[in-house]
This record gives C-alpha cells, structure tokens and sequence, in this order.
C-alpha cells in the first residue's frame, strides 16, 4: 500500500468543493529504511508503515491542506494551506503546477490526440492554450520565488538509454530544486508544463496559504482574488455542508463525509485504447516481444477515454468491475445520475466484449468476477427514486445488455449444461486451497458452490428486473419467467446434483468439491464459499404476480407438473399476504449454514463476517490428492500466501466489506419471508435468540463500529497511537479490507469504492 499520508476530506458530487490533506514530513523520506524493514519481515509479521518509522512522533511535519471552489464550470478557486505542527520553525518548497497531459507525441488520429498545447507567461499571468480546448488563465495572488517551465515529455535517456529530443523534461522540475539545476528549465517561459515555486519560511505552528485560480476567462489579476476570492470559498463550503447537513447521520458525521469525499476524489480520466496498446505508438520506443500476442489480445475492441470510479486512485489506478457495481450503492446516495451513467457504460459496445463478457481489469479483461453488475443496476434504480418515479428506461437499457451477458456466463462457465458453474469467479482470490483461476491439480474440474451460487443470485437479480418491466411491458413476462425457471434449476443443482449436490448434510454446509476423472472429492473448507448460496434469495408477492398474467400460468404450471424441480420453492402466508420465496437453501438448510455464520468461534467477529473460519486458527485444514499436500489455515490479517496467489490481498480470515453487505441483504430478505417464524441462536451458543432482521442489524453495526470512535480509538488503526490525538483522531482511512479479530485496516488505505458501502449502512442501521 501506498506510503504516505493523506486523506479525502470533503468533495460534492459536482466537485464545486473539495478538500484534501496530506501529511508531509519535515525530515528525509525513510524510503531506504521502509524497503530495508519490509524487507527482514516474514509474512507472518506485521507490514512496516510509514506511522511506524517515528517520522511523526514529534509532530515535525507539515499539514498541506488544498481545497477547490468552482465560481462556475470553468472557473476554479485553490487554496493551498500549510501548517507547521512543529514546535520549531520550518521550510518548505511549494510547487503548484500545471501540465498538459501528453497526447501529441503517440501520432494517433483518434479523437483526444492532437497538436501540441502549450503553456507561456504573459505578464502576471500563464495562459493555457489547445487547439480544441478555449485559452484558459493560471493567475496567483502571491508573487512566486520563481515561475518554471518545462515539456511533460518522458526522459527517455534515463529510462531507456536513447535520446531526448528536447532538454526540457518532466522531471526538470524536481532537478531544479533538489539538484539545483538551473539549466534544467526553459528559460523562454513557456512548455507544457509549468509550476510555481514558493519558499515558505514557517514559525512553529504558524500557517500560511497560497490562492491561485484558473479560469477560462481573463481578468485583472487584482479581481481574482481578495474579498471575491473569499466570497467564493465560503459559498462554496456552506453549500457542502447544507448538502452533506441533511444527508449524513449526526452521530457519524466525519465517517460519512470522508467516505462520500473518497468516492468523489477517486473518480479519474482513464485513457486506455486496446488496439494502440497493442501496436504501440508511433513515434515511441516498439513494445516488448510477445505484447501483441499476451494479454488482453483479445480485447482490440476495447475504448476506454472516461472518467471512471477507481477502486484506489494509488493502488488501483484502474477500474474493477467488480468494484465499480459496489461503488454505486454509495454513490446513488449523493449522485444517482453518475450511479446510472457508469454502470451503463460498461455495458456499451466499446466497452463489453461482442461475446457479451463486461471487461473484468487491466491486466487481464478476460478474467471473470462475481456477476453483480445487474444487481447493483437494480439496487440503484430502486434507490435513486420513490416508487413511481423511478427510471424505467435505465432499468430497460441496461438489462437489454445483461440479457446479453447473462448468456456469457451461462455458455462460458457451465462446461457440461447441468447448472454446476466452474471456472474463476476471481474476486475471493485466495481462499482456497489451490487457484481457482488456473488449471486445477491433475487435470481435475472444480464444481463451485460459490460460483454456482452467484449464478443463482445473477438469475435473482435478472428476475427482479424483469417482473419490474413487465408492469409496463407484458413482453418482459416470458423473460421473467425464464429467469424464474433458470433460478430453479441452479437451485436443485447445488443442492442435488449426485445426490446432495454441493451441499454437506453430514456438516451442514456447502462446499466444492473437486472431480477428478469419476472421483469427487468434496474440498471441505467453511469459508465465504460456502456462505454465498445463502445470498441467492428473493421473495415474490403474490398480489404482484396475479397483475402478470403470463408469469403467473408459467409459475403455476411449473410448480404443478415439475415437482422435481419446485419443491425446492417455499411457500408462506401470512397476514393474508401471500409470498413465494426463492432461495437455495431450505429453512433447515439455512439454519445450519447461520449456525456457523455466527458462531464466534467461526465466523462472526466483533467487526463482521470473517472469510474463513477461525476454527483453522488451531486446526489447519489439509487435502492430500494424489500425494500432493494441499492446506488453508485461518489468517486474520496480511495473506500468508505467496504473492503469485492472492497478491496483496486476503480472503482467508479478514472480513471484507462487499460480501458482508450482500448477507446483511439477503438476511433482511429472508425475514420479509419468514419475519418471526424463524428464530436464530446469536452467537451461536449465547442462548440469545434472534430474527434475521436483528441479526442483520448486529452485522452491521459490528461493521460500522470499525469506524467508531472510542476511548480516543478507531479499531481500523490498530495500534498506531498517532490517530489517538487530537488533530489525527478524525481522519479516517478506508481500507480494502480488515483484520478478522480486531477490525484493524489492511491493503489499499483509501479504498472507499467498496468500503464506502458503510455509508448505506450507517443511513440504514445507525440508531
């Protein structure tokens, strides 16, 4: 994860505010002594984190604090303020720059290529010129130390030992000031990328700020900045804070804020042409051997050139599919628009393959992760409006292309037809005992109780948009009812396929099992694997089926003449309401699998689900196939695999925030079926009984307390003493994941794609 300090304060969905701090160290970077220390750890040991070098201990450090205000599209108001925390006087160079991105030098023909813009001094002002943009103007309230000047162009002699062909390059800027070459500069005034040099001299404690504006209009230098200047920046933060006043929950005003200001912050223009990566750039050094053929080839249809929701603009510099669909939950809180426009965007013809595949990461488009994309469309329909306002023309359009997908996934991961899914469903990536995404041991063929599990829930979600069209539009009546039908016959897979499908009835849990040529072995590891089939739930009512006719003679004939198939279909009055559940497993079923989902011993914690069971703490699971030796032990925090296998991240032991949402869904669904019917032991072991709906509830607040603050703490900074101060207590971090016994942060530090979803927890839950 990224070493530095800094976090996303405030930003609204137009971003005509946003604040940000970073944490800027007065003494050397420890870069040699971060890699040195990484270095002697084992994976069992702890990660060793800028917070714990002591760079910070006696507060010689800078607060650089920046905020944005839009006086209109196109005129932007910036402050750059920075404290000194020290008890000693400080100094600082401050270089705000500005730069053109580089699209000239690729010699594309594509729209966003083009001549070379260019940035020059005039007078008191740098004016910004493009030949498809209008000029804009870099005005500065304070005279700077220095204007500099030089070309975005890459240093091509230090990177790949050929020639440059200018001696302006973009790292002019860092030899000018560290190197103090002065000739590394353009003496002209005038580039494509330029910044202003401040040297701030800084009395302990004292602040000093620096306004600067661009603009697409030229005005008098003197106008720009002063009282006018003030107006703008203060409009604009009452405006945040009438905004976000009547949004965020007053007890968790600095989770929710922070969080929305994550997402904003992390939207970026993501600019990658398959076909161009692939050929390489004309006027560019030729691409590696082999590029043309490795990853990705398949992809040439792909145009990428939009701002995009990023999992972590630093770790994450791309989109994941994935991801994106859990972004949206939050984002429709604040910008249900943006919500919509992304979620189709992937769905668009430059973007999803012809076959119908939705483009999974950069590194491999081709990889395959749960199926969410159409539940999280549906999701943000029913949220963005109140019922009878909602948009039925994003919840057509996009489930004309989930059509499309969903067909994907059926030819592509149901190798022998029989409604048992196989294949990847990356996204969990190193939870079990051997990489799901590659060839299996011995040639064998992995039966998926999660992967098959997904694709129930994938129908679910289809079948709840199609029932929501056919209000409208009889037609989407025979597609509900293949949904219906599909959702069935994945139903009586898992659970009866051979017999007892994927289901344990010995252990009471759903687990792979792994075939090898006519053997199965069943691969008995508890972890979120065998907990997704308990996602795959919906609840038809039946007042709403008897306005379908077509649907409802389908569901009637089916329920009578294939009772193969349809008792697996629960059926409940109540009230005089009569409902129809659809879910994988059955009541008793279900009772079994909750059984262990919170047991405190397996996996309930104090902060969530974990993803696997803490019962391999002291009990390593182990699986010998044909004399290879394969074993998971539970792992709460950093992964203890090799890096080839899960990467960065963790799925055997700490709790994550995606999945624990979908089961916090699924449960409120079951109890809209069930409601006080069904009773559950929580904990397990306690004698404390509970409906799903509380349980739901205590899930959530298990997660939302690893933002609390108690006693000075936040159990997701473990046990860094720094953010128990005063000016640290409130800036909170929102990390990839999170240790499975004590709640602490792990991976990515500003991952409020995902993690953002507390946010929908604290307006649904908080108290």
């Amino acid at each position: 994860d990224v070493k530095e300090l800094y976090y996303y304060l405030d930003a609204t969905p137009t971003a005509s505010y946003l604040k940000g701090l970073y944490k800027y160290p007065q003494q050397q970077y420890p870069y040699a002594k971060i890699l040195a220390e990484n270095k002697k750890r084992n994976r069992i040991e702890k990660e060793y984190e800028l917070t714990d070098t002591g760079l910070f201990d006696n507060n010689d450090y800078f607060d650089v604090q920046v905020e944005y205000a839009k006086a209109a599209a196109n005129d932007i108001c910036i402050r750059i303020t920075v404290t000194n925390k020290s008890a000693k006087s400080a100094t600082l160079s401050m270089l705000p720059t500005l730069w053109y991105r580089n699209t000239w030098i690729w010699g594309c023909s594509h729209e966003g290529c083009g001549l070379k813009p260019s940035l020059r001094l005039d007078g008191d002002q740098i004016i910004a010129e493009h030949e498809s943009l209008e000029n804009f103007y870099f005005s500065y309230d304070k005279d700077p130390d220095a204007i500099l000047f030089t070309e975005n162009e890459t240093n091509s002699n230090k990177l790949f030992g050929i020639g440059n062909y200018t001696p302006y390059l973009k790292d002019a800027f860092h030899d000018y000031v560290i190197s103090d070459k002065k000739d590394a500069v353009n003496p002209n005034g005038q580039g494509t990328k330029t910044a202003l040099l401040y040297k701030m001299e800084l009395a302990a404690g004292e602040s000093q700020h620096i306004d600067i504006r661009l603009a697409n209009q030229q005005t008098p230098r003197a106008e720009l900045f002063g009282e006018n200047f003030e107006t703008i920046l203060n409009d604009r933060i009452k405006e945040a804070d009438v905004f976000f006043n009547a949004r965020c929950h007053e007890k968790y005003p600095h989770i929710e804020r922070q969080t929305h200001a994550g997402l904003i912050w992390s939207k970026q223009f993501y600019h990658y042409i398959v076909k161009d990566w692939l050929d390489g750039d004309a006027h560019q050094p030729d691409p590696p051997e082999g590029r043309s053929e490795g990853r990705n080839k398949q992809w040439g249809h792909l145009y990428n050139r939009d701002i995009i929701s990023m999992p972590d603009k630093w770790e994450y510099p791309w989109y994941a599919a994935w991801d994106l669909a859990f972004h949206m939950i939050p984002f429709t809180l604040t910008d249900p628009q943006f919500a919509k426009e992304q979620l189709l965007l992937f769905t668009r013809e430059w973007y999803m393959h012809p076959n119908g595949q939705i483009p999974a990461y950069e590194f491999a488009f081709g990889d395959v992760n749960p199926p969410v994309h159409a539940w999280a469309a549906w999701r943000v329909y029913k949220m963005a409006a109140k019922r009878g306002e909602r948009d039925h023309v994003f919840l057509s359009r996009i489930f004309q292309k989930m059509l499309i997908n969903f067909t994907w996934w059926v030819n592509r991961k149901d190798p022998h037809g029989d409604n048992v899914f196989a294949g990847g469903f990356l996204g969990m990536d190193n939870i079990g005992l051997f990489d799901r995404s590659q060839d299996l041991p011995h040639g064998g063929q992995l039966e998926q109780a999660d992967g098959t599990a997904w694709m129930a829930f994938y129908c679910s979600s289809m079948l709840s948009i199609a029932l929501e069209l056919a209000k409208t539009n009889p037609a989407a009546e025979d597609t509900a009812s293949k949904f219906f039908e599909h959702f069935i016959a994945i139903s009586d897979a898992i659970n009866s396929i051979s017999g007892t499908g994927l289901w344990d009835e010995e252990e009471g849990f759903y687990y792979d099992q792994l075939k090898i040529e006519d053997q199965k072995i069943p691969l008995k590891v508890r972890s979120l694997v065998g907990l997704i089939p308990v996602l795959a739930v919906l609840v038809i009512d039946e007042d709403e089926m008897d306005k379908l006719p077509g649907f409802k003679k389908r569901v009637d004939w089916f329920i009578k003449y294939r009772q193969d198939l349809s008792k697996d279909i629960s059926y409940f009055e109540s009230d005089q309401k009569h409902r129809r559940l659809l879910a994988i497993p059955s009541k008793p079923h279900l009772k079994r699998v909750l059984a262990y989902m919170l047991d405190e011993d397996e996996f309930l914690s104090d902060y969530g689900i974990r993803s696997l069971s803490k019962y391999y703490k002291d009990n390593p699971y182990t699986l010998d196939i044909q004399g290879e030796t394969y074993s998971v032990s539970y792992a709460p925090g950093e992964s203890e695999t090799p890096m080839l296998f899960g990467g960065n991240s963790n799925w055997r032991g700490p709790i994550w925030f995606p999945i624990n949402y979908l089961i916090i869904e699924a449960l409120e669904t079951y109890y809209y079926f069930y409601r006080d019917d069904f009773q559950i032991e929580c904990p397990t072991n306690s004698g404390n009984f509970m409906n799903l709906k509380e349980v739901a509830t205590l899930i959530a607040k298990r997660l939302i307390s690893i933002f609390e603050l108690e006693k000075n703490r936040r159990p997701l900074n473990g046990d860094c003493s720094l953010y128990e101060q005063d000016d640290w207590q409130n800036l909170i971090l929102f990390y990839e994941y999170f240790n499975g016994d004590t709640g602490e942060g792990i991976g990515a530090s500003h991952q409020t794609g995902w993690t953002a979803l507390v946010s929908k927890l604290i307006e649904k839950y908080s108290d």
